[in-house]
């Protein structure tokens, strides 16, 4: 029994605490505020600012793996990843543990086909800027020996209670029959994640040294356009299927105004104006594994909803 250590307890954090619980190590999961997450059996709490590289090197001495489950606020990443970041990677070369981090497909900017973890990280926005200067860290660090590395990316999440592009908001208003209005073009075939998934990639690529130095994609199933999501959604839960409209740029300019959120997604909106279509090929290859079956995660979805 290993001591791992996850900072972060959002959905993708506490379903990789649970899995490693589960499989009998010592786990120690890191928030920032005890409110921040809910009890699990047989992990421990430990409360502190992950960006304050000392007290996260101390959290993480004897630990075999540091898990990078981290998720700061979507508008304020350029500030509050970059110092945060540094602080896992310190953590990570003084105690020795292997670092596995959490992140998505921002890195690899607008491109023309599906994207593997070959694909060049050409960032076109501030985020995916964020993101790939991390991983390039990250690997720099690995290369000169002073860490194991790697880093594991998944599409949008679909899931109650994750932040995505489809959360509970949209997934209310389509199971109750009305419009749900998303980003972009509704009918761009999309690669969508589920966070059970990331953690088993996570688990299994921070014990395996084949993963290390190099990044892997998500299992997920086969992209679905948003309008495809809503109506298999609504078919789960035997309702008729919800009116599906994109929003118009002049119409998200304008709520951006008021919501740092929504004025953040606009410069990752040519996500959902083009296909954005994630290639797992070798992770399946490598560690045999297989996305969460499709159903499965719509009938979650609709558990979480019983008021609809």
């Amino acid at each position: 029994m290993g001591k791992h250590v996850v900072v972060g307890a959002g959905p993708v954090g506490s379903a990789t605490a649970r899995l490693l619980a589960e499989r009998g190590e010592q786990v120690v999961v890191v928030t920032r505020t005890t409110a921040s997450a809910a009890p699990l059996d047989g992990v421990r709490r430990l409360q502190l600012d992950a960006s304050d590289a000392q007290a996260l090197g101390a959290a993480a001495e004897g630990a075999e793996v540091l898990y990078n489950c981290a998720n700061p606020p979507y508008h304020r990443w350029p500030e509050v990843w970059p110092p945060l970041a540094a602080a896992l990677l310190a953590a990570a070369e003084r105690s020795g543990a292997v670092l596995t981090t959490v992140s998505n497909l921002y890195g690899y900017g607008a491109v023309d086909g599906p994207m593997s973890p070959d694909t060049p990280l050409r960032p076109v926005s501030a985020k995916g800027e964020v993101r790939a200067a991390m991983w390039r860290d990250a690997l720099a660090a690995h290369r000169a020996g002073r860490v194991r590395a790697t880093e594991v990316r998944g599409s949008d999440y679909l899931a109650a209670n994750a932040v995505s592009a489809l959360d509970d908001r949209a997934f209310s208003r389509a199971l109750a029959g009305r419009t749900v209005q998303v980003l972009g073009d509704p009918d761009a075939p999309h690669s969508w994640t589920a966070p059970q998934d990331v953690a088993r990639l996570l688990a299994a690529a921070g014990a395996d040294e084949r993963a290390w130095g190099r990044a892997w994609h998500v299992p997920s199933n086969a992209p679905r356009s948003q309008r495809q999501v809503v109506a298999e959604l609504c078919a789960a839960a035997g309702r008729p299927a919800a009116k599906v409209t994109g929003i118009p740029r002049p119409l998200l300019a304008l709520l951006g105004l008021a919501n740092p959120t929504i004025r953040s997604a606009r410069e990752t909106a040519y996500q959902f104006e083009r296909p954005f279509v994630l290639d797992d090929t070798a992770t399946r290859e490598t560690f045999g594994l297989a996305p969460t079956p499709w159903e499965e995660m719509l009938a979650g979805i609709v558990a979480a909803h019983p008021e609809r």
